[in-house]
């Protein structure tokens, strides 16, 4: 994770829950450009939708990276899981000072939000098979 607590103290949450943004919310998580990307995308799928199900991904992403990223957001306490459906748990455990707070000012917005403008430098595609490269080298 990638908690800086200052940025998070009474002042500068404030501040930032005049805009909150997904990208934020999964800046606190990774540090990775890319992982933070499929983090927010997983996130924003859920609050477009209300309830997502696997099988109703996208299909540009690989269903096993959406089901790592949903899961790790089940794990952190932002979703739960059930009956096959994800969706945004309505109790935030406190374990970090004030980031409930933003995560659910950033839930409860209704503003939209694009992701390619967010995440620039994140690789978004499918990443290529790793057998055919495998075939190549003899």
């Amino acid at each position: 994770m990638s908690i800086k607590y200052w940025e998070y103290e009474d002042a500068p949450v404030k501040e930032k829950m005049k805009n909150p943004s997904v990208k934020e919310v999964a800046k606190i998580y990774f540090d990775n450009e890319t992982r933070a990307y499929r983090f927010a995308r997983a996130l924003l799928e859920v609050k477009e939708k209300g309830q997502l199900r696997l099988k109703d991904c996208n299909p540009d992403l690989p269903i096993a990276t959406w089901k790592r990223y949903l899961d790790f957001g089940v794990n952190v306490g932002i979703l739960k899981h059930e009956s096959n459906v994800y969706s945004f748990t309505d109790r935030y455990s406190k374990p970090f000072k004030n980031i409930p707070i933003y995560i659910k000012s950033w839930v409860d917005t209704e503003k939209k939000e694009d992701l390619s403008l967010l995440f620039i430098a994140a690789k978004t595609g499918k990443q290529k098979s790793r057998k055919s490269e495998n075939k190549n080298i003899t």
